[in-house]
């Protein structure tokens, strides 16, 4: 039987993989997106140089895992913060940008890696999936809140929710992020964004309430 390497630690299989993610996403936090290298993330697992390879064929490779599960976490919390369009899909809506306000300030490396790494969003399957299940959420409350709208008054849902990822992004960017590359601002991100999208919506003919 041919002899085969075996990673430090006692990991196996699996738990290979996710102690890599997990060093790889804490090397984010500390270095940047940039910041370091396959083998320093193999060496912070404390496994081998070559044992990273069994699961993944590059660092880009590692890195596009790491955001892909960013990605998810980002969606379950873009889904809670619509929450079907309860209370109401107008307060929903605003709740969906809160949400990914709050993302960026309680998991900036994985924010990072999905969005400052410099990954093709398609660079695998599996990250577009992700990265497209959680622009879902904003599509789908988009399309119901335009739905409250008159129908010859209907902006294009696709390019609402591509206006409020974009708002949400640059604030989140600029001013909530969670690590050392947060700017100060005179009030909260979250007061920010709710008067920009106040000013946005009422542009665009939706009724606010009083």
């Amino acid at each position: 039987m041919a002899w085969k390497p075996q990673a430090r630690e006692g990991y196996h299989h699996g738990n290979l993989r996710e102690a890599l993610r997990e060093a790889a996403r804490k090397l984010i936090a500390e270095k940047g997106p940039a910041g370091f290298t396959f083998a320093d993330a193999a060496r912070a697992a404390g496994v081998s140089p070559a044992a990273p390879y069994r699961h993944f064929r590059d660092r880009d490779a590692l890195m596009a895992d790491v955001a892909r599960e960013g990605f998810g976490r980002f969606e379950a919390m873009l889904t809670a913060g619509w929450a079907n369009g309860k209370p109401d899909p107008l307060t929903a809506f605003n709740n969906v940008g809160r949400a990914y306000l709050a993302f960026a300030r309680a998991e900036p490396a994985y924010y990072a890696a999905m969005f400052e790494s410099g990954l093709p969003p398609d660079l695998n399957a599996e990250l577009r999936a992700a990265g497209d299940r959680a622009f879902a959420v904003l599509r789908r409350a988009a399309e119901t809140l335009v739905g409250e709208l008159p129908a010859g008054k209907r902006p294009p849902a696709l390019m609402m929710s591509l206006h409020v990822w974009a708002m949400a992004h640059g604030i989140a960017s600029l001013f909530g992020r969670g690590d050392a590359g947060r700017r100060s601002l005179p009030m909260t991100p979250e007061e920010l964004l709710e008067s920009q999208m106040l000013i946005y919506l009422q542009g665009l003919g939706f009724p606010q309430k009083a």
